[in-house]
């Protein structure tokens, strides 16, 4: 029998972006599923409850972890280079993977809900105790914690920290909006190169259509982007599906949008499935530079060439990394290229962003 919901309790409260329906129903406006939701009933994300025609989110504060992580794991190689993020993250998603690496919190959800809780002021206080640069927000969806990352980041901003956020691209635009003022970097996550039947079938997502709107919407509020791709051996490596993600890129979000390959290793209901040989990570790579992507990354192989990054004007080797590690900076003021002067689309300075 599922546990009655304490409304009382501090990490459950009046949810954002919502609309009544009539008659004790609702409708969350929160992410594309939209998901109609009766009296008593969840979204499809697990922490957003309807009661008695009002919804709650039932995760504000609630985190399940918090961390200080360099700001190349998220990854953004390309913003604030070597500053260190306070990485915060609750329960639940709105995407159910197969394969999902923090699976034991992404799909902890109704009656499973756990965390400590924390207030925004909590966070920037332990954040900037902490020595970090900014607030990132990851490790499971941060749409689903919504109102907490807002209000988070609103004080983070006044405390001259930076936000970033790690996401699956499927809030609305309406949503986005509010948020976009205080969120100065994205990492977006594709699967599988956006491949419809990989979404439907491993993910639980009719359509990652939208997960192009809100690129679009993103790259006009002037966030910076950086773009991951998983690649799922045999299931989501198809050549054409990453050299139209690419072309879409090129032509949407242009061509200095830094782009990683990540690779695949077994988790959670895909454990039988071996990690992405890195030999397709490289063929797939030259296709992304083939359709114009100037900086191209392959990530989870430490010590693999494209960890570095490159000048793409001349091909001078300017940033060398091990993992999430910077251990060679060559780039000169501006973040200018040393040997041809080229200036790359890096934001902030080395060693120290705030400068």
């Amino acid at each position: 029998m599922a546990r009655k919901i304490d409304l009382s309790r501090p990490w459950v409260r009046e949810a954002k972006h919502w609309v009544s329906l009539g008659k004790g129903k609702v409708r969350c406006d929160l992410c594309y599923k939209r998901c109609p939701i009766a009296d008593g009933g969840f979204g499809a994300c697990g922490v957003r409850y309807n009661k008695g025609g009002k919804l709650y989110t039932l995760v504000y504060g609630l985190l399940t972890a918090a961390a200080v992580d360099p700001i190349e794991k998220k990854p953004l190689m390309h913003f604030m280079p070597g500053s260190k993020v306070f990485s915060i993250s609750t329960a639940g998603c709105n995407f159910m993977c197969r394969f999902c690496q923090n699976w034991t919190i992404s799909q902890s959800r109704r009656d499973e809900v756990f965390g400590e809780f924390f207030t925004p002021e909590q966070v920037v206080e332990a954040a900037l105790r902490a020595g970090a640069d900014g607030i990132s927000y990851t490790y499971n969806e941060p749409t689903v914690f919504y109102e907490f990352m807002l209000d988070t980041a609103k004080l983070a901003k006044k405390a001259g920290l930076f936000n970033t956020m790690v996401t699956n691209g499927y809030i609305t635009p309406e949503a986005w909006r509010e948020l976009a003022p205080y969120m100065d970097a994205v990492t977006l996550d594709f699967k599988g190169s956006g491949n419809l039947e990989f979404y439907r079938k491993f993910m639980g997502v009719p359509s990652p259509d939208p997960i192009y709107t809100t690129l679009e919407e993103m790259k006009k509020s002037g966030t910076f982007i950086e773009i991951t791709n998983l690649i799922v051996p045999k299931y989501g490596d198809d050549p054409e599906d990453l050299r139209r993600l690419a072309s879409w890129i090129v032509n949407n979000l242009g061509p200095e949008t830094p782009f990683h390959l990540l690779r695949f290793y077994p988790h959670f209901m895909m454990r039988d499935v071996p990690p992405t040989p890195v030999k397709t990570l490289e063929e797939l790579a030259k296709i992304a530079k083939e359709e114009g992507l100037h900086y191209v990354y392959i990530g989870n192989v430490p010590g693999h060439p494209l960890e570095h990054t490159y000048c793409p004007k001349c091909g001078e080797l300017v940033v060398r990394r091990y993992g999430f590690q910077i251990v060679e900076w060559r780039l000169k003021e501006g973040n200018t290229c040393p040997k041809c002067g080229h200036k790359l689309n890096i934001v902030g300075k080395y060693g120290g962003w705030r400068a």
